[in-house]
C-alpha cells in the first residue's frame, strides 16, 4: 500500500520520521536495495516492510507486511501482504504522525523566539 506525501509535512528527512515512527534501516545483502522494517514481534517475522522514494516535491511511501522469510535459498519471493488491516492501521497510524509533525512544524513556526536584550537596556531598561 502506498503513501505519498509533501516533503514540506515533515521537518527532516523521510529516513529520520521513519525512525521516529519506529522503524529500523536495512540493506539487502543480494540486492543492495534500502528500506526499513518495524519488527512486529521479537522475531524477525512478520514485519512490516517500507520502500522509501522521492519524487519531486513528494515522498512516496510503500508499504506491505512480511509474514515470513523466503521459503527456499535463493528465493526473493516471500509471502508479503500489500492490503490488510494490519497494513491499513499502520498507514493510518504513519498519517497521524505525520499529521502532528506538521501541526508541530506550524505551531513551531507561528512562535518567535524573544530576542535577547543588550547589555545596557537589562541595566537600565
Amino acid at each position: 500500500m502506498k503513501l505519498a506525501i509533501d516533503k514540506n509535512k515533515l521537518s527532516g528527512q523521510a529516513e529520520q520520521f521513519l525512525r521516529q515512527a519506529g522503524y529500523g534501516f536495512i540493506v539487502d545483502r543480494q540486492s543492495g536495495q534500502e528500506s526499513f522494517v518495524r519488527r512486529l514481534s521479537r522475531d524477525h517475522y512478520p514485519r512490516l516492510h517500507m520502500y522509501v522514494k522521492e519524487v519531486g516535491e513528494k515522498v512516496e511511501f510503500n508499504l506491505h507486511l512480511d509474514q515470513k522469510k523466503a521459503s527456499y535459498p535463493g528465493a526473493h519471493a516471500h509471502s508479503a501482504e500489500y492490503n490488510g488491516a494490519v497494513v491499513e492501521e499502520e498507514i493510518e497510524r504513519l498519517k497521524g504522525l505525520i499529521s502532528h509533525n506538521t501541526q508541530h512544524i506550524t505551531h513551531n513556526s507561528k512562535h518567535e523566539t524573544p530576542k535577547e536584550k543588550s547589555f545596557f537596556k537589562k541595566l537600565f531598561g
